[in-house]
Formats: structure tokens, C-alpha cells, sequence
């Protein structure tokens, strides 16, 4: 290790030779008006807004070999600054070298834009042979929005297991941690400070929190997050290896509306990791799934009467190619003779039966979980290879991963690899033309070793089993995620469902949304997000136009009801499904935001929608009592004293107005109107 440190003396010394600068601090602008100040004596770095310090002398942590080390650890630093060009477009690239005897050599970097408002920076570590499963490129114990006295931070899941929920808290003394981002913000004026992990191909990342009414006073970012109630795992995040170890890279920015900010976020994130798939260039996809009512009991009869459903009682719910999705959840093996090597004929015939009314099939699968592990039999084949199941179990500290009644598999095990080409290829055979993949955060779990041995954490198995399956699919489907990780499954697929399952109830439509109240943002991550399936059967109409509007406001429609046999409330759906404003609502396939933030757990109750010719607003009621929903014109992003037109998509009334609207229910339910200037 001496001769190590030694050689980092050197290349230290040498490099202010090549023009680094010993000045105490260093400034780079960014933004309109704005500031990142590194100081070469003390190693802090602060961000300034227009002047203001939003954030104070932030340092950066991290643990080598069982040892920690701080900013405040080192004496000796030098700074470079040059001029770059990357995914983000032209700016500066600050480095901050920092070295002491006996620790390895820390590297802060911080990229700036002057047509960005916002900083990126990641940690790197140098060294000999370093094990690490925890960097913090952000560690602050003081930023200030400049806002009112009820700040809130949010959590934000890593996932959409378990019916978990995002939950705006009260900024306080209490350490919140969120997955993957964090927010701090003011609902009253909407200024909020957002930071968060743009990579998400090694690390498991979360951002703590912490403060006053008016004042953070803990804000940390860092990569290595475990919190079994969080990212699932029974065990510590993996360390990583070797001679540079680099953290996930941050984005820190400070907006004057929270929303933009997430928004801002994701795209920021999009644009770093860029897709492993192909984008989907085809029209927003609207369509069926089995799992909402018939779910284990599909058959043939079943699933083509279905289509004919399509075909001849709804042919004018189509997306702007004209088709429509017809979607086989598990249990489509029912049709299949002989299991996962067995006669695939009926499954063909299927196919066929959508293709010829113009319907696009669809199936399911869960690509990482071993649903047989209870079975009695230790020496069971896995499909596609001669490897057993046993072999195949990912290992953890306690046994194995278990959840949702299925055991993880190694996605980085040769068994695991080939069972995904057998079945895929099976489907790819058959014709399918969408498939929606499940229980995908299995892959993600953390494990006392994996097959691979160059992989180590969690998300570097997930990585290798989310490229098997986009590989093996070659760009033939439409790609639908339903339980996943939030961020990490974006390069991989084209649609992804926002929360759990959800089926008929005003409560399973505040619970999905509660979801787009706080992750409508993933728009931009993905092609599309999606609220599961929608179903009517068993709800009065209120009920049944929350349900309808909270998939319209997601992105893509999806049904979930048994439409192999007539029902009367199945008029609803004709008559709504088949509106020609509708289908222009569709079209862009993209989320609606929220109006404000709920509080705690719970849903918004107001959501908007700007497109290039059209303003959309949708409202909610939750409750099975009356209720009259105020909403303010600004808060609305309207000009107050202007004249309104509110027209209700679904056939309620309408709403004029130049100032406060009025939206009264008698019952639970919603409306959504479009915005028209009088």
C-alpha cells in the first residue's frame, strides 16, 4: 500500500505542472445566474442560485477495505478545470483531486452547463485492489430552499412491490430515506432542491434527509442503499472491486417548481444512460389484459371471445395505428400441452385469431423467479438446459431471496441465461407481439456471490439479466415491465406499470394514484407508464370514471375485465372507450402531473396536462360522501380573470369560469375536462 501511495504522491505533483490551479477557491458558472464554488483548502463545495447559497460546504464520503474516509480526511488537493462536450452538451468538467498517505486517492468530479440549471458530480476512488459498497458524492449539513416554514421531502420507492407507496413527510428531525432521488420542497411557492442518481448500472443509490420547518439540515446522496423495506435485500449491498472504484453520478438542482425539477431529472437520466431497446416509435398502446378478472382461469374460448369484443362491440378504441393489444397474463400455459417444452399449436392459433381482426397478441412472463421451489423434486431441469433450479437460486447471507412466492434466480447463471432464450424464443415463435415481464426486482437482489464472479452488487446482475432478456427478444415486441425497479428497467422496456396491482375500487384508483401524484415524472424515462388494468364490473359509475381517468392520465389504457361474456355496465365502456376525444387525449401518451402534493400517503386530487394545442385537468374524489373540490386558476397554470371553458370528456358537465373553479360530486368518482379559452 506505502508503494501505491507513493506513486499517487507523484502523479499528484505532476499534474499541477500541467496547469492546475492552487487558488482557495474555484468558481464555475452554470444556469442563467448560477454558482459551483469548490474551495482547494478544505475540499467543500457549495452551489449558489441567483446569488443565494442553496447549498453549504458540502463534503463526500466513502468506505474502502472497511475503513472510511471523508473529504475532511485529506490534506493535500489540487483542481483542474476544462471544457467539455458530452450527452448533456458543452459546459466546464471541475476535478478535484484529493490525496493522503495511506488512503486511496478520492477524485470529485463536477460537470457544469451553462444552459442547464443543475450540477452533476460522481466520486472516483483510486487505489490497489479497493473493495467499497458505500459512496457519497453529497453530504451536507445545511441547504435552504429561500421558501416558507412546512417544507416536505418525499420518499420514493426503489420499486413497485408490495403495494409500497410514496409518502410526502414533514421535514424534520425524523431521517427520511428515499430510493434512487430525493426531494425537498415547498408546496405553497413550489421550490424544491432535487438530487438524485442518474446511473443505475451498479449501485443501489438513496438520498437521506433531514431538517427544520424552514431548513435542511442533513442531505446526504450516495450509492449502496439497503433497507430491506426498501430495496428488498436481506443482506448488504455488494462491494465493488477493484483498483477505481466510481460512484453513481448526482444531479443536484434547485427549481423554482418541484414538478419541472422531477421532470428535469428525468430526462437528465434518460439522456445519461441512454436505452438498451429500441424506442418505441409506434402509437400509444391501448388494449387488454387477462389477469384483472379471468386471470388463472383463461382458456382459448375465453381470451378469443375477447377479441371478438374488440373486433365488433369497441372497433373505435384503437391507438392512432389502429390496433389494439389483446394481452395473455400468467396461467397463458393453461393452453399449452406438456408444459414449457410442450405443444405451443393453441397459442399459435391464438395469434392468429388477433392477427386476423387487426389485434396485436400479447403474453406474460417472469424472466428471474423460480415459481416451483416448494416442489419436493431437488434435481428439477430447468427449461432449456440440463442446469437444475437448485443451482440456479440466488445465494444470500440467510438462505435465498424469497418474495411474492417466488425464489430469485442468479440472472448472471448460464441456466438462468439459456431458460430466458428457451421461453422467449418460444414466444418469438409463436408471434407475439407485446409481452409483459414480471417480478423483475428478483434480478436485482444482492447476493453472497453470483455465477459470474466480475459481478458483485445487485444491480450489476440486474444489468447482465435485463440485457439477456432485451438481447433474446431482438426488438420483435412491445416491452412492458410490471413489478420492477423504478429507474434501472428504463433502458430495457417500453412501458412500465406505476405502481402494484391495481383492479376496481376508488381505492385501487387513489392507490395508483398516489403513484402518478409522486412518479408521473417516469414519463420521461419511459416510452410510456401505465396504471394496470382497468376494470368495471363490479363498481357504480363514479367509481368506474376514476378508474377510467386515472389509466387516461397515466399514458396508456389497459382493460382488465372478462369481456368473453355480455354484461350490462359493459355499455360504460362503449360508450366511453369509443369517444373520438379520447383517443386525441391518447395520443401523446404522456402523464399528467399533479396540481400540488398530497399529504402523507395519499393521492392528489387534481391533475393537469399541457400539450402544444390542448390543456387537460383531471379531478378526483376519493370519498363515498359529497365533496366540492376548490381549485385556484393560477395554481391551475391559467391567467385569472381570463374566461374558461372546462368540457368534460365523459359526458358530465361542463364548467365556465374566469376565476376559482368549483367541482362538485356527490360520490365518489372524477371528471376530466379540456381547457378552452371563451
Amino acid at each position: 500500500m506505502l508503494r501505491v501511495n507513493i506513486v499517487l504522491v507523484f502523479l499528484f505533483t505532476v499534474c499541477y505542472s500541467f496547469g492546475i490551479t492552487k487558488n482557495k477557491q474555484q468558481v464555475v458558472p452554470f444556469g442563467k445566474n448560477d454558482q459551483l464554488i469548490v474551495d482547494v483548502n478544505t475540499g467543500l463545495f457549495s452551489v449558489k442560485y441567483n446569488s443565494k447559497l442553496v447549498v453549504t460546504n458540502a463534503s463526500a464520503a466513502f468506505t474502502a477495505s472497511d475503513s472510511k474516509y471523508q473529504t475532511q480526511d485529506y490534506q493535500k488537493r489540487s483542481i483542474r478545470v476544462e471544457s467539455i462536450h458530452d450527452k448533456i452538451g458543452a459546459g466546464k468538467l471541475l476535478t478535484l483531486t484529493s490525496i493522503k498517505a495511506g488512503a486511496p486517492m478520492m477524485v470529485q468530479r463536477f460537470y457544469c452547463y451553462p444552459s442547464k440549471e443543475f450540477v452533476l458530480t460522481e466520486v472516483e476512488i483510486n487505489g490497489h485492489d479497493l473493495r467499497s459498497n458505500y459512496i457519497a458524492p453529497i453530504i451536507t449539513n445545511k441547504a435552504d430552499l429561500y421558501a416558507g416554514t412546512n417544507l416536505k421531502t418525499l420518499f420514493i420507492p426503489f420499486d413497485n412491490d408490495t403495494f409500497i407507496r410514496y409518502e410526502s413527510r414533514d421535514l424534520n428531525e425524523q431521517v427520511n430515506t428515499s430510493a434512487e432521488v430525493g426531494v425537498v420542497y415547498d408546496n405553497q411557492s413550489r421550490k424544491g432542491l432535487v438530487v438524485g442518481s442518474l446511473t443505475h448500472d451498479s449501485w443501489k443509490s438513496g438520498v437521506t434527509s433531514k431538517g427544520e420547518a424552514s431548513q435542511i439540515t442533513q442531505l446526504e446522496a450516495f450509492g449502496g442503499l439497503n433497507d430491506v423495506k426498501i430495496t428488498r435485500d436481506s443482506m448488504a449491498h455488494g462491494s465493488l472491486k477493484g483498483d477505481k472504484i466510481t460512484s453513481p453520478k448526482m444531479f443536484i438542482g434547485y427549481f423554482a417548481d418541484w414538478r419541472t425539477g422531477l421532470e428535469t431529472y428525468a430526462r437528465t437520466c434518460s439522456t445519461i444512460e441512454g436505452r438498451y431497446c429500441q424506442p418505441w416509435h409506434k402509437a400509444t398502446p391501448v388494449g387488454w389484459n387477462s389477469w384483472g378478472v379471468i386471470a388463472q382461469h383463461i382458456n382459448y374460448e375465453k381470451v378469443t371471445a375477447v377479441a371478438d369484443f374488440f373486433d365488433k362491440q369497441i372497433p373505435k378504441f384503437r391507438n392512432d395505428d389502429g390496433t389494439a393489444y389483446i394481452d395473455l397474463d400468467s396461467f397463458w400455459d393453461n393452453m399449452v400441452k406438456g408444459g414449457l417444452k410442450g405443444d405451443f399449436s393453441k397459442l399459435k392459433d391464438f395469434v392468429n385469431y388477433c392477427k386476423e381482426r387487426n389485434l396485436q397478441p400479447g403474453v406474460y412472463w417472469a424472466p428471474f423467479t423460480d415459481w416451483g421451489f416448494h416442489s419436493k423434486n431437488p434435481n428439477r431441469t430447468a427449461e432449456g438446459s440440463d442446469y437444475k433450479f437448485a443451482d440456479m437460486w440466488t445465494r444470500t447471507d440467510k438462505g435465498y431471496h424469497d418474495l411474492d412466492g417466488g425464489r430469485a434466480l442468479d440472472p448472471t447463471h448460464p441456466g438462468t441465461q439459456k431458460r430466458i432464450a428457451f421461453v422467449l424464443g418460444k414466444l418469438k415463435d409463436c408471434g407475439f407481439k407485446m409481452i409483459k415481464i414480471d417480478f423483475l426486482g428478483h434480478g436485482a437482489a444482492e447476493s453472497t456471490h453470483f455465477y459470474d464472479q466480475n459481478i458483485t452488487t445487485g444491480m450489476q446482475a440486474y444489468k447482465v439479466g435485463m440485457e439477456t432478456v432485451t438481447n433474446a427478444l431482438d426488438n420483435s415486441m412491445l416491452v412492458y415491465a410490471a413489478i420492477s425497479p423504478s429507474l434501472a428497467t428504463a433502458r430495457y422496456v417500453h412501458m412500465r406499470r406505476i405502481a402494484c396491482d391495481a383492479f376496481h375500487s376508488i381505492k385501487d384508483a387513489e392507490y395508483t394514484l398516489n403513484s402518478v401524484s409522486y412518479g408521473w415524472w417516469q414519463t420521461y424515462l419511459y416510452d410510456y407508464i401505465d396504471a394496470d388494468h382497468l376494470i368495471f364490473e363490479k363498481e357504480n359509475v363514479g367509481a368506474n370514471r376514476a378508474r377510467l381517468i386515472s389509466g387516461l392520465i397515466s399514458g396508456s389504457v389497459i382493460l382488465g375485465d372478462d369481456y368473453s361474456k355480455d354484461a350490462d355496465w359493459q355499455q360504460q365502456v362503449k360508450d366511453w372507450l369509443q369517444r373520438p376525444e379520447l383517443k386525441q387525449l391518447i395520443k401523446s401518451g404522456k402523464a399528467f402531473m399533479p396540481v400540488d402534493g398530497g399529504d402523507g400517503k395519499a393521492a392528489a386530487r387534481a391533475f393537469i396536462r399541457k400539450d402544444a394545442h390542448n390543456t387537460y385537468l383531471a379531478v378526483f374524489n376519493y370519498k363515498k360522501q359529497s365533496a366540492n373540490i376548490l381549485l385556484n386558476i393560477t395554481r391551475l397554470g391559467l391567467i385569472a380573470g381570463k374566461n374558461y371553458r372546462f368540457t368534460e370528456l365523459l359526458g358530465g358537465n361542463n364548467i365556465e369560469s374566469a376565476n376559482d373553479i368549483n367541482v362538485t360530486f356527490s360520490k365518489e368518482g372524477a371528471y376530466l375536462y379540456r381547457i378552452s379559452s371563451r
